[in-house]
């Protein structure tokens, strides 16, 4: 039995191409793996709050050494370090938002992101605690930026692969809804493509 955690990110809760993939993904992985235990959470129907000046300095208090409010104020974040250190599989939904993540995911890996309980920096530099798991990201474009004259400008792919290699996670694998907004034949195509890459997933 592996747990599955399943992030969301898309501010849309219709309509969404990333939604709709990563919820494919889900009932096919069930399907395959009735045993496991699914773990949801939604960022556009339960963000989490930006960092603060007193979320920092909880973070980096040591917990015996906190005060009753510091205590409260990490608590989201334990919760949040909690799911993802008992994750075997993390699947995420990621659209496209200005060439990157939506800004809510971004606000979820600032709590994630823990020195100490992520991370931590040794006489070597920095190395990362999230260990022998798995990530799929399903992210949605108009354009066309895996490849191209547009390459240059998936700033979404490069961050996700950066922060979660730094964490510890190099087994990331993109599964893209592009060119969506290039006519229905594009968007065809592409789901066509992405379905093929969930069924060679969830068959490995």
């Amino acid at each position: 039995m592996a747990n599955v955690l399943y992030i969301n990110s898309s501010v849309r809760t219709s309509g969404s191409l990333s939604r709709q993939l990563s919820s494919e993904f889900i009932s096919k992985w069930k399907a395959a793996h009735p045993a496991d235990n699914i773990v949801e959470r939604d960022l556009a129907t339960n963000p989490v709050p930006h960092l603060t000046e007193e979320m920092m300095g909880a973070f980096f208090t040591p917990a015996e050494q906190r005060s009753a409010e510091q205590a409260q104020t990490v608590k989201l974040s334990d919760t949040l370090v909690d799911e993802v250190e008992a994750a075997d599989v993390i699947v995420i939904g990621a659209p496209m938002y200005n060439f990157s993540v939506p800004s809510t995911l971004k606000a979820y890996i600032d709590h994630i992101a823990r020195a100490g309980r992520t991370f931590k920096y040794g006489p070597t530099g920095a190395e990362g605690l999230l260990k022998d798991k798995k990530v799929v990201v399903f992210t949605a474009s108009g354009g066309v930026y895996s490849e191209g004259p547009a390459s240059g400008f998936d700033f979404l792919a490069t961050y996700l692969r950066a922060v979660l290699g730094f964490l510890g996670i190099t087994d990331i694998s993109f599964i893209r809804a592009e060119g969506v907004a290039m006519g229905e034949q594009a968007v065809a195509d592409t789901l066509a493509k992405s379905r093929k890459s969930i069924d060679e997933i969830v068959a490995a």
